[in-house]
């Protein structure tokens, strides 16, 4: 969720102005001028939620004058193909349907699957395993190995 172009005490503001929306912020970055900030919450995040969010850290950034250039300032929800960021993310997601690309040290490239979530374990390394539904293959891949998961809807 850190990002480390954001100073920890403006992530914390950030997380807090999403509180008090009774959201969470699962995700902040500052990347090519576009400050992103991901929400969620039980029950959905609606446009609400976004706006109440965006006018306090709109009006936060312009107190701690954050960037002297121009910038964007996103306030989202998730979605429906949603990205893992947290190790709590893939538990909480376990069962689902996801699409994971990563590499390790013995893979020349990454790799892309569309697999069943099927564990995960925080013990160090971080782990997940997942069922390749093509192929019928068991993976276990260690947390820091992906770079990037998201939910694979099902219609």
């Amino acid at each position: 969720m850190t990002n480390p172009e954001i100073e920890p005490t403006l992530q914390s503001q950030f997380e807090e102005a999403a509180h008090q929306a009774d959201c969470e912020l699962i995700h902040a970055e500052f990347r090519g001028g576009i400050l992103r900030l991901v929400l969620d919450r039980e029950g959905g995040v609606d446009l609400g939620h976004c706006q109440t969010v965006s006018k306090q850290v709109s009006a936060l950034l312009d107190v701690a004058e954050f960037d002297p250039g121009r910038y964007t300032l996103e306030v989202s929800s998730p979605g429906l193909n949603r990205q893992l960021y947290r190790p709590g993310d893939y538990r909480r997601f376990l069962g689902q349907r996801v699409r994971v690309t990563w590499r390790d040290s013995s893979m020349p490239t990454k790799r892309t699957v569309v697999a069943q979530l099927e564990s995960f374990d925080a013990a160090e390394p971080a782990t997940v395993e997942l069922l390749e539904e093509e192929r019928g293959e068991r993976l276990r891949i260690q947390i820091t190995d992906i770079q990037i998961a998201r939910l694979e809807p099902v219609f």
